[in-house]
């Protein structure tokens, strides 16, 4: 599972980084800038939350919206600290709960891996809604598939 999520996660920058290239040739990126910032802020939130950062409470999952030109910065980023949290677990650690400040004030719990797992889901989810409007603006999105990355011609 280690792996899997590393791999999940490296997809999802690739396609991300894909994507943001395109966001900064929309006309009107506003809600597309919105939505990207929207993955980096839930990845440092939930780093946040399961690192028993005080102020991980606070943290807005849809605020700040960063600069078009901090985009890149900030996913890095939110990518990296998920990245070297994953490798320096080992596959128990990642099976086993851990808790957090939810959206209630309340203690949650949730393993690492169902966390990481439903942040690359989330990330797809979102692509697709900024795919939608590079479309709605004229513009062709990238082939992003997954199995883009890992199919293969082979000659006759």
């Amino acid at each position: 599972m280690k792996e899997y999520l590393i791999e999940t996660f490296r997809y999802n920058d690739s396609t991300n980084r894909k994507l943001l290239s395109k966001i900064l040739q929309l006309p009107d990126r506003t809600e597309a800038v919105r939505l990207f910032s929207h993955l980096i802020n839930s990845q440092y939130k939930w780093m946040a939350r399961i690192s028993k950062d005080p102020a991980a409470p606070q943290l807005s999952w849809w605020d700040p919206v960063y600069a078009e030109n901090e985009l890149e910065r900030e996913w890095a980023r939110s990518l990296d600290a998920w990245l070297l949290y994953i490798s320096s677990k080992t596959e128990d650690e990642l099976n086993t709960e851990v808790r957090f400040v939810g959206y209630d004030n309340g203690q949650w719990a949730a393993t690492p891996k169902d966390i990481a797992l439903q942040l690359n889901y989330h990330s797809i989810h979102h692509r697709a809604q900024i795919q939608t409007l590079l479309r709605q603006q004229g513009i062709e999105p990238d082939f992003v598939d997954y199995i883009g990355t890992k199919y293969r011609r082979i000659s006759d």
